[in-house]
């Protein structure tokens, strides 16, 4: 068990940062703030803190592409949202990104290419081939299933949020729904994935690049 947890760590580190919090605190702050000021104080306010985050970053010669993405997503959706004048226009970057997930794993589905693999070769590096295999790309198109219907729920529900201006409840429905939710969402679908992959029984990625023959070990690590 321990060992399982460990490797669960390991393969989410790989995946996610802690510098990720650069994007999700001017957010919550803004949402804080524009419900007792005006709309310039918040969004001065969540930039302030964006542009502090990465000179955090840089002073601790840290990486700076959260830091720097989170100040761009702060400018933008604070520039909605002041020019607009309504401050849950603040999260219609958030909501169209939300959209643009459902898109991209449905069509990734229909063309037969799943998301799910694709995110794991850009990050892994792996033998493209590899995915596209039949003894492989099952568990890759399930787990893509299930994204999919992860994004269409988070989606509507920033639309509902979203039509009633409320810009409290979307800043913690995007928060909650975000990182913490990614994180389960991503074991849930290492821990399947490995699994889905073990049933299958096809060659683990090395067994597939050195061309062995059956019997194969199969993918014991890594999804």
């Amino acid at each position: 068990m321990k060992a399982r947890i460990k490797e669960i760590s390991e393969e989410l580190k790989l995946v996610i940062s802690g510098k990720t919090f650069d994007a999700l605190l001017p957010p919550l702050l803004f949402a804080i703030v524009s419900g007792r000021y005006q709309l310039m104080v918040a969004s001065i306010l969540a930039i302030a803190l964006a542009v502090l985050l990465g000179i955090i970053r840089w002073a601790r010669k840290q990486p700076l592409r959260y830091a720097v993405g989170g100040l761009l997503g702060v400018l933008v959706a604070s520039g909605i949202a002041y020019f607009s004048n309504n401050a849950a226009n603040y999260y219609l970057p958030k909501i169209v990104n939300s959209a643009l997930l459902v898109v991209a794993a449905l069509v990734s589905l229909i063309l037969g290419k799943p998301l799910a693999a694709l995110t794991s070769h850009l990050t892994r590096g792996w033998d493209l081939e590899w995915y596209w295999r039949k003894d492989v790309k099952p568990a890759y198109q399930e787990v893509t299933v299930l994204w999919f219907l992860f994004f269409l729920m988070r989606l509507a529900l920033q639309v509902v949020l979203f039509r009633r201006g409320d810009v409290v409840e979307l800043a913690w429905t995007n928060t909650l729904l975000g990182l913490p939710v990614t994180i389960a969402g991503l074991v849930i679908s290492y821990l399947y994935g490995i699994w889905r992959l073990r049933n299958l029984k096809g060659p683990s990625v090395g067994e597939h690049r050195e061309g062995k023959p059956q019997p194969w070990e199969g993918q014991t690590r890594g999804f």
